[in-house]
């Protein structure tokens, strides 16, 4: 369909109302419709599988699925029946269920790095719990989080450092610090810099790169050394990178580690996860200052925990992790062919991981630019295709694989275009997209 054809009033219509009653139009600021073109953002109806439908009845070919969440596809039936089966029996009570131990013994012989952990429902309060009870452990104030990863957490210690920090005291602010991805040394300068100030490392274990040989390992003795501890937020790297995440890949065990996104398959769970003495300090068996560690009415959800059981299994026994680098290795290198066929490829640059490929929009100058990434949306979303990212699920074939291909194709032709006119201004059929932490509206 040509992109100047495809109109979605329904979702035009519906995201006017959500913007009425929800302050942003939508429950997570990435799923914004100012992430997409002008007028140009569904409203999903139903998902299944690597498809979703939207408000208006056009069917997509979906990537990133749920912000990373949903790995294996929407409503695969052997997580969903797993959540239906609990459901039926009651999901929350006075007292821990038998469940709550059998997704703990589950998880713990998925993630053998970690010796307890601690079942929530979003991302966030685990790594908050995380940061919390290394203040615990070590007695120390400051956090250092590695400055090139965008997201760890909602709450003040985190949100305080990004441009969208209203609301939040610069005495909260300043007791977080920031240290570099791959650089042991400036890591380390840091370190010495706040000696027996700095309670925790966190940073995600990898990213759109290889971590540097010896980076994590390096890590681990730095904190070690320093007398801090090493948090790993395996938010995305959980699963994607092997069935016990990062650690598991690369062999470094942290301290501590959090865990979400594609636990649940789009239900909701997340998980702190560490040492036994560590942990044993949120508990009821030993000595010290007692912590509040988690405490959440809704973290051990029976149906929640019964999908993530299912979703573990469903790894281990199904060789997903594997299943999903092929798929990526299929996509980025048709989306490379078809870039290079229409010559923007390098413009349109496919990154990451094989299992969490992201892509870039570069300019004229090879600079990242928002009006490009606008121009190249479009012409995805009129192909059929709703890409955020180009971050696989496990229930894609090679017919949906082909389908995005020939959409990347058409969209880089447009790209040439645009180039070629030193200007995109024209495709952009509205302002251009935004970027997720910006200071002013």
């Amino acid at each position: 369909m040509a992109v100047d054809d495809f109109q979605l009033p329904k979702s035009r219509a519906a995201n006017e109302r959500l913007h009425a009653l929800i302050p942003g139009g939508a429950h997570t600021y990435a799923k914004g419709d100012d992430q997409y073109p002008e007028n140009l953002a569904p409203v999903i109806s139903h998902g299944r599988g690597a498809h979703v439908w939207d408000v208006d009845g056009n069917r997509y070919v979906e990537y990133g699925s749920g912000l990373r969440a949903v790995s294996l596809g929407h409503a695969h039936p052997r997580v969903t029946e797993a959540a239906r089966r609990e459901l039926d029996r009651g999901s929350n009570f006075a007292r821990p269920s038998i469940l709550e131990l059998e997704a703990a013994e589950r998880f713990l012989d998925t993630v053998p790095t970690a010796e307890m952990v601690k079942f929530a429902k979003n991302g966030s309060d685990v790594t908050t719990a995380a940061v919390r009870l290394a203040r615990a452990a070590t007695g120390r104030t400051l956090v250092a989080v590695c400055g090139d990863h965008p997201f760890f957490s909602v709450d003040d210690w985190f949100i305080g450092t990004t441009p969208m920090s209203a609301g939040i005291p610069d005495a909260i602010t300043e007791l977080t610090v920031a240290f570099p991805y791959g650089d042991l040394s400036a890591t380390e300068e840091l370190l010495t810099r706040y000696r027996n100030e700095i309670a925790c490392l966190i940073l995600e274990p990898a990213g759109h790169t290889e971590p540097p040989p010896g980076y994590l390992a390096g890590l681990r003795e730095l904190a070690d050394r320093h007398g801090c501890l090493l948090v790993f937020d395996e938010m995305i790297t959980g699963l994607r990178w092997s069935p016990a995440g990062a650690q598991g890949l690369y062999g470094v065990a942290p301290d501590l580690s959090t865990f979400g996104k594609a636990l649940g398959n789009g239900f909701a769970v997340s998980a702190l996860a560490g040492r036994r003495d560590l942990m044993e300090h949120g508990g009821l068996r030993h000595d010290g200052d007692r912590v509040f560690l988690l405490s959440t009415t809704h973290g051990a959800e029976t149906h929640a925990l019964a999908a993530a059981m299912a979703v573990q299994t469903t790894y281990v026994e199904e060789g997903v992790t594997a299943r999903l680098h092929a798929l990526g290795e299929q996509l980025a290198a048709g989306v490379r062919e078809a870039a290079a066929g229409m010559g923007v490829a390098d413009h349109v640059v496919v990154r990451g991981r094989a299992s969490n490929l992201v892509y870039a929009t570069l300019d004229e100058r090879g600079q990242p630019s928002q009006e490009y990434r606008t121009l190249f949306l479009r012409q995805l979303l009129a192909g059929g295709v709703l890409a955020p990212s180009f971050v696989v699920s496990s229930a894609l074939d090679d017919a949906d694989i082909a389908h995005t291909v020939e959409a990347v194709a058409a969209a880089c032709a447009v790209y040439r275009k645009a180039l070629d006119a030193g200007d995109p201004t024209h495709w952009l059929g509205g302002r251009p997209v935004k970027p997720v932490f910006r200071r002013w509206v």
